[in-house]
């Protein structure tokens, strides 16, 4: 049993609970009610997390501890756990001195958006008082919360309702519980949450609690209900058991838990449905919400909401550019990518494709056929940032100090690998793009053979048998980028149609397996370039230095599984051999890390230790892609 693995529970909006197994809040975004106020965005914390305790006959029994600076946990000593289980959601079962067995369980329903604490006595007699204090805030789920006069800490009881407001702008936090309420408000000093220390951040924080809610848990459960809203049901047991049942069943509609975890990320947010990019730090970003799609909605058969998503996005294209993000303040989209607008274009041909391979009926094919347009007709035109069609059908982008491709870190403000010129999967994005376009039209075709054979003959490097990253490298003709990253493996897998094919194809997947793959993904650089850094660790500054300088990332294993397969034919033998190599190792991680999950990255370097966000999105679509394309009955031409 992991103790430091994180688990996660989404509701359907933006807003999660989530945690460690072994109960410590070791981050900032460790909470029990979390809730988006202008979905996905708008995140503000309202109930951090609790304290409870157990008084019976043999004494006070704690099944909860904190961690204090300078680095002191109390209660000293582990809470008497003998077993965790996610699923059906999260459950942990404490054996006490006495041999008596306590079972606590956590969801956050989806319907409602209400957090759902339960508690009760499996095996055992005697006096069993649970007392639970609930940490409270009401803060931006980036920030922490220290002590302070304005901190409201009355308590307002309608039966079973109890409500606090600690901040007149932010919403009430609602609890009902079936237990009795004592208003005791008391300050909780110096929280320390070694996560947040480890990655350099600021990470003391003090948390108020209004009061005791204390369950005989010797006469029936115990249940605890937060929410920012609703009518309360007097019957808080009924209540919980409801939203149980409404849960487990939504949760059971699949039988691979893979499908049921894809659907965190689908919210209903206030620009309509879309794809949250990762938990428990990012909201929805364009590039990330195409790539995801395509095994997140699509390889699961959720055609509906991918329609929806992508109509939505339609009609958010500006100068023939998608946006990158939305400010989480206002709002504001910004327009910094140069392909996330390509991405959109890849995924509206896989939906299509889908959606007709499954008798679908889209709802407004002809509106993302007017995005693609708007698209293509943007790059080619030009656009912000350098964006534009060259001569030779090229795609260039970029300006000083900036980074357009996924490969977006910056240290001190300057882009750590900028990637200014023609970078490669960028350029097998567009031809993929004007492909893709001759569904409506003929008038790209042109365009498509002049950047096809511009392809072939200025990308291959000779010397390593794989591809430049960039070639007219800072606008600079003639001036090529040899380092080798995993960006060129988009050129065979990845995309519905290979740039490349034969011999020039089995150079770039051998090159990229020999010295990119690891167990988890692909390294962003080769470990024998300068510059290569082989752990993703330390503060802002170096994590964001080793971000695509080395540092594995997950999302890359569909991409390369796909280009190793084609070169291969497909053939059953080679599909064979995958399932034996590439998915074990992804399938043990789920294990690890954000349960049920797939990590943003990891370290470079063995054992390649996981890091970043523990719940990513695209990370988690691969793998549903790659399984499916390992599937003995997948149609690869028709994916």
């Amino acid at each position: 049993m992991d103790l430091a693995a994180e688990w996660l529970e989404a509701d359907a909006r933006g807003g999660f609970a989530c945690g460690a197994v072994g109960g410590e809040r070791t981050r900032r975004y460790h909470a029990l009610l979390l809730a988006a106020t202008h979905p996905p965005g708008g995140r503000i914390v309202l109930v951090n997390g609790m304290d409870a305790w157990l008084s019976t006959s043999e004494g006070k029994q704690p099944l909860t501890s904190q961690r204090y600076t300078p680095d002191v946990v109390y209660p000293d000593g582990s809470p008497p756990l003998r077993n965790f289980s996610r699923d059906p959601w999260p459950s942990w079962r404490f054996v006490l001195p006495d041999g008596a067995i306590i079972v606590h369980d956590i969801f956050v329903s989806h319907a409602t958006s209400q957090t759902v604490l339960r508690w009760r006595r499996e095996v055992g007699s005697g006096p069993c008082q649970l007392n639970v204090r609930p940490l409270i805030s009401g803060r931006d789920y980036h920030a922490l919360h220290h002590e302070n006069p304005n901190c409201n800490l009355a308590s307002a009881v309608d039966g079973v309702r109890i409500s606090w407001r600690p901040y007149a702008s932010l919403p009430e936090i609602i609890a009902r519980g079936n237990g009795d309420f004592h208003a005791e408000p008391v300050w909780y000093r110096g929280f320390l949450y070694t996560a947040e220390r480890d990655r350099g951040l600021d990470c003391i924080e003090d948390l108020a609690s209004p009061g005791r809610f204390e369950f005989n848990l010797g006469k029936g459960s115990g249940v605890l209900i937060f929410s920012t809203g609703g009518q309360a049901d007097i019957d808080v047991e009924r209540d919980a058991d409801l939203l149980a049942e409404t849960e487990r069943r939504r949760r059971n509609e699949s039988a691979d838990p893979l499908f049921s975890a894809a659907s965190n990320y689908v919210v209903d947010g206030i620009r309509h449905k879309t794809v949250v990019a990762g938990f428990p730090w990012f909201t929805d970003w364009g590039r990330d919400t195409a790539i995801a799609l395509r095994g997140l909605l699509l390889a699961t058969g959720r055609l509906p909401e991918a329609d929806a998503i992508l109509s939505s996005w339609s009609g958010l294209v500006d100068q023939g550019m998608l946006p990158n993000h939305f400010n989480e303040v206002d709002g504001a989209a910004e327009y910094n990518t140069v392909d996330a607008s390509l991405w959109f274009v890849v995924a509206v041909e896989d939906f299509l494709r889908t959606a007709s391979d499954s008798g679908y009926s889209p709802l407004d094919e002809v509106a993302l056929a007017q995005a693609v347009e708007a698209i293509l007709n943007g790059y080619a035109s030009g656009t912000r940032y350098g964006i534009g069609v060259d001569t030779d059908g090229l795609v260039r982008a970029g300006e000083p100090g900036l980074q357009l491709t996924w490969m977006d870190a910056k240290v001190d403000n300057v882009a750590v690998t900028p990637r200014i010129g023609k970078p490669v999967e960028i350029q097998a994005l567009w031809i993929n793009a004007l492909h893709i376009a001759r569904r409506w039209s003929d008038r790209w075709i042109p365009t498509e053979r002049a950047a096809r054979a511009a392809f072939r003959a200025r990308f291959p490097n000779s010397e390593n048998g794989g591809l430049f990253d960039v070639v007219d490298a800072d606008h600079r003709s003639g001036e090529n980028d040899p380092r080798i990253r995993p960006n060129q493996i988009f050129a065979v897998g990845g995309l519905p149609y290979p740039v490349l094919k034969d011999s020039l194809a089995r150079g770039v997947v051998d090159l990229v397996e020999r010295t990119l793959l690891t167990p988890l993904g692909l390294r962003s650089l080769a470990p024998t370039a300068p510059g290569y850094v082989p752990h993703y660790r330390g503060g802002p500054s170096e994590r964001d230095g080793a971000y695509h300088q080395g540092t594995v990332w997950p999302w890359l294993i569909g991409p390369f599984v796909e280009a190793w397969l084609r070169v291969r034919g497909h053939s059953p033998t080679a599909r064979a051999e995958a399932r034996g190599r590439f998915l074990p190792p992804l399938l043990a991680h789920l294990e690890t890390a954000g349960l049920g999950h797939v990590s943003e990255v990891a370290d470079g370097d063995p054992p390649h230790t996981p890091g970043g966000c523990p719940f990513q999105a695209w990370s988690l679509g691969e793998l549903i892609r790659m399984q499916r394309m390992l599937d003995p009955q997948f149609d690869p031409v028709r994916g």
